[in-house]
């Protein structure tokens, strides 16, 4: 994954060279216990939480710290949520995508089939399933938020296709597109995995796989990486779409740098 930070709107997005003082992107678990008067213990979680990062700075550039108020204070970045690149990150992917596990029976939520007869199915193991009827069919990666996985011209996105796919026949796929969502170009490799340098006027970035083959292929392990060589079934950590909640900003006794703190959390949309 990319070392640094990069947060901004789709298709504005600004890295930010400079290591945070702090950083805590701990998983938000949300368990309630009930405990009954015998003494017994219930547990709830919702099977989704949502990510939570807080981050601060200490003596940022200027620019960079001009750049976070922005975001914060909604100025020049309309209505809609951030993207961040978490430079922790390994897999951009949805954490469920990754493990090949979808809410609807369908799968509809995290893929979608492209051309050829093709279609998704939920596995006795929880694990969704492509039926590929014919050798030409592909099927795409969703991201949920936007029509792909943000990305800056120049970055360098790697494609690793789910465990099991035959690398001899299979074609790992990157589909490039504009901030409208319009469809721009292709980089695509047969084997397992793809490494694409995104064009000029990309945006955002969606992974396609192609079996190549007939037959039940699973949809678990696939992973979508930032500058590094992607690893198979790592956990996916997503890119989701995130918000400014809280923010601040002090004058350094060094001016003018800055001392600027944000938190920010995961949202299907924002409505500001």
């Amino acid at each position: 994954m990319a070392r640094n930070l990069w947060i901004g709107a789709p298709g504005r997005l600004r890295e930010i060279r400079q290591a945070a003082k702090s950083w805590d992107r701990t998983a938000e678990l949300n368990v309630t216990e009930f405990k009954a008067l015998e003494g017994r213990v219930t547990t709830f979680a919702p099977t989704r939480t949502a990510r939570r990062l807080k981050l601060s700075f200490e003596w940022l550039e200027p620019a960079d710290a001009q750049h976070l108020a922005q975001l914060a204070r909604r100025v020049g970045t309309g209505r809609g949520p951030l993207v961040v690149l978490d430079p922790a990150t390994v897999n951009l992917l949805d954490p469920y995508q990754a493990a090949g596990q979808s809410d609807i029976p369908g799968g509809w939520d995290h893929w979608f089939t492209m051309n050829g007869d093709i279609a998704l199915a939920r596995g006795a193991d929880g694990i969704t399933t492509v039926d590929c009827r014919d050798a030409a069919a592909a099927v795409g990666w969703i991201h949920g938020v936007w029509s792909g996985w943000p990305v800056e011209p120049g970055m360098r996105v790697s494609w690793l296709l789910p465990a099991g796919w035959d690398p001899a026949t299979a074609t790992a796929q990157l589909d490039w597109k504009a901030v409208d969502g319009t469809y721009l170009s292709t980089s695509h490799a047969v084997g397992s995995s793809v490494t694409a340098t995104a064009p000029a006027g990309a945006a955002f970035a969606t992974p396609v796989g192609r079996p190549g083959a007939v037959g039940l292929f699973g949809l678990a392990g696939g992973c979508l990486t930032l500058d590094e060589e992607p690893v198979a079934h790592a956990l996916g950590d997503g890119c989701p779409a995130m918000v400014v909640t809280s923010y601040g900003d002090v004058p350094s006794a060094r001016l003018p740098y800055r001392n600027v703190n944000l938190d920010l959390v995961e949202v299907r949309d924002a409505a500001l």
